[in-house]
């Protein structure tokens, strides 16, 4: 790694000499490098080259949209004169002058503390709650208010939505309204204290979205954070925080770390103060969250205080809790494995659902691998005998090219898997070389709207081998593209860049079109705002030729696994229409779905009222639920029980011996 970010140094022409110093002296991200940070992007995106008008419209737009992407604060005229401020910028920081930020800064702070201010007046003793409020609300669609009158009239409309939303949950009328306006205060304060370097880093992302939806700039913070989902642990106290009415609040315990360790610590627990590195106690309270997490999270074997606020019996208790923070393994996004008995048509089965979050990889030395977990769970359903098994990628937004490889060969003999382009032309196939198979029997592959990148390369790799029976929604995300994450010298962030496109072994690119589902069900992500085509500046997807490896194929023998017939996918989808057409928490999906498409952008705050309490209560019952409680609500999910018995069919007619899945009986 380090002699990765040394050579980026010189790429991006920083001095050996300097790079050395900044190893001892970390640099802050200043006006200094943007233009040589932008040179990079343009010398390795897969599309773009250089600096256009084109992109530096595209660049404005994108940083007018991260300033105020509600239209809730700035005016018209306000984005005319950042459009002014801006319209030589590719210019201005080639010159090392980023002004333009610091006073769009300014603008912002003033209309915030305006729209503040509105919010009071609005919601002061003559405030009346009105139930019947209506109105559109689209930010693509809506134009920035052209005055401070129209503004307000807007926001006297919106402030109804936020109250409901809070008396929704059983809260008092003059409560709500309080929390309503600190809610404004806290994000005024927030963007007060924005600091130089985060202004510098929300242009560079602006330079990097406008280049295509999934090319990013990775500030300090965010890429710390990308670290520890790819390799799914990180040194700290082991709790999971939110954040609510100001409050750092503990959602959930990680098992063997620290906190859940220490006995003195539970969910709800309101976090008001931690400790420094000198030992000095910093009240956290309206801190925001990434700093709150900045201050707990450190090196293993260091300790850390927490002083705590916990409600017990009606009165507010508060303690101090000394924590020695440790390596946590963060289990719930790792892979993991369930089984269920079957009994079909009088004979008993067991099946595997697998639930597969993301595609993780730490390259560290011993690090953990979603293709070598997969593996393992493989091994361990096979010693259990399962007769069947289920891949959940339903909610798997991807990760890892390189384990989605592995563990495609998983389940063919060898071959290609993907194939990728990049911006020279050049075809690159990546192949499963392991002529081992280590599920050769019945599979099938459950995704929705949100499985996206590596979900699609192993959902979309076993669709056109036949290998797998793929349900779900209607198609995959659409995300075909391949991000590289080069880390800057002298700990200023990273890049995230777009540097090629991959295609499935039929040839097909997953951009925009997906993976289709073989048997489509209801879907709570089935929305048209769900996927790659809507989003800005998404890439056009391509057609290569077919590229199947025949060595993938074992027509008989060891390994020897069916090649899925499309007579069975008609004779499967018959059975799940019918099963579907008289599932209740389907219909619920549907109907739901068809309201949501119904009712467009229009916000109705009876709505919000008619449920009153329940989805408060639903989302309270999961976030403080135990992992048995979770794995319970895990396995009830509609779409998880179908996909069950979607297999639990096909394990039948890989079998022979029944073709009239009609006659059949599941229990």
């Amino acid at each position: 790694m380090k002699s990765q970010i040394l050579s980026l140094a010189i790429t991006l022409g920083f001095s050996i000499s300097s790079f050395a110093q900044a190893q001892m002296f970390k640099k802050t991200l200043d006006c200094e490098y943007v233009d040589q940070i932008q040179s990079y992007y343009l010398a390795n995106h897969l599309v773009y080259k250089q600096k256009d008008s084109e992109l530096q419209k595209r660049v404005v737009e994108q940083y007018i949209k991260h300033q105020d992407g509600a239209k809730i604060y700035l005016l018209q005229s306000d984005v005319t004169s950042i459009q002014n401020m801006m319209k030589t910028v590719f210019d201005q920081v080639a010159k090392k002058d980023c002004k333009f930020a610091t006073e769009i800064q300014s603008m912002l702070v003033q209309r915030v503390a305006d729209r503040t201010e509105s919010v009071k007046k609005i919601l002061d003793k003559s405030f009346k709650f009105n139930k019947e409020t209506e109105f559109t609300y689209d930010p693509d669609h809506k134009e920035f208010p052209k005055n401070g009158k129209e503004a307000e009239e807007f926001l006297s409309k919106y402030v109804q939505f936020q109250v409901a939303n809070y008396l929704a949950t059983d809260m008092k009328l003059d409560e709500a309204k309080s929390r309503v306006i600190k809610n404004y205060e806290r994000s005024l304060k927030r963007i007060k204290e924005t600091k130089q370097e985060d202004l510098i880093a929300n242009y560079l992302n602006a330079f990097a979205l406008s280049l295509d939806p999934h090319s990013a700039f990775l500030a300090k913070d965010p890429y710390e954070d990308f670290k520890i989902d790819m390799g799914l642990s990180l040194e700290g106290i082991g709790a999971t925080l939110s954040q609510d009415d100001g409050f750092t609040v503990i959602e959930a315990l990680v098992t063997g770390g620290a906190a859940a360790k220490s006995g003195s610590l539970e969910p709800k627990d309101k976090i008001v103060a931690v400790s420094k590195k000198d030992g000095k106690m910093e009240n956290v309270i309206d801190m925001d969250l990434k700093d709150v997490v900045k201050l707990i999270r450190g090196p293993k074997g260091t300790k850390v205080k927490l002083s705590i606020l916990r409600k017990e019996a009606g009165t507010n208790k508060k303690f101090d809790v000394d924590l020695t923070r440790e390596k946590i393994n963060l289990e719930d996004n790792a892979i993991s494995i369930f089984y269920q008995d079957k009994t079909i048509n009088g004979e008993k089965k067991k099946i595997g659902i697998i639930n597969f979050p993301s595609f993780y990889a730490d390259n560290s030395r011993g690090g953990r691998s979603s293709a070598a977990d997969m593996k393992k769970i493989i091994a361990e359903a096979r010693e259990k005998k399962v007769d069947g098994i289920v891949v959940d990628l339903s909610t798997n937004g991807g990760g890892s090219l390189d384990d989605a490889v592995k563990i495609g060969g998983l389940f063919i003999k060898t071959g290609n898997i993907v194939k990728s382009t990049s911006r020279t032309g050049e075809e690159s196939p990546l192949a499963d070389v392991d002529p081992k198979v280590d599920w050769e029997g019945p599979l099938v592959i459950l995704t929705s709207r949100v499985s996206a990148s590596a979900s699609e390369i192993l959902s979309g790799a076993m669709k056109d081998y036949n290998r797998a029976v793929i349900v779900g929604a209607d198609h995959t995300y659409g995300k075909g593209s391949i991000q590289n994450v080069p880390q800057l010298p002298f700990d200023l962030g990273a890049m995230k860049v777009t540097i090629g496109m991959f295609y499935t072994p039929g040839g097909f690119s997953t951009q925009h079109r997906g993976v289709e589902s073989d048997i489509v069900f209801p879907s709570p992500y089935h929305l048209d705002e769900i996927g790659e085509k809507s989003m800005d500046y998404s890439l056009p997807p391509k057609k290569l030729d077919a590229f199947v490896s025949k060595e993938g194929f074992v027509e008989s023998g060891a390994g020897h696994w069916d090649v899925i017939k499309s007579d069975w996918i008609k004779s499967l989808k018959v059975r799940s229409d019918d099963r579907v057409s008289k599932n209740t928490e389907f219909k619920k999906i549907a109907e739901d779905l068809e309201k949501t498409k119904k009712s467009g952008k229009i916000i109705k705050v009876s709505e919000i009222l008619k449920d009153k309490g329940e989805k408060e209560k639903k989302v309270k019952n999961k976030r403080y639920a135990d992992k048995k409680e979770k794995d319970q609500e895990y396995l009830k999910r509609p779409e998880i029980q179908e996909a069950s018995n979607v297999l639990s069919d096909l394990i039948v007619l890989e079998a022979g011996k029944v073709k009239d899945l009609s006659k059949v009986t599941i229990q």
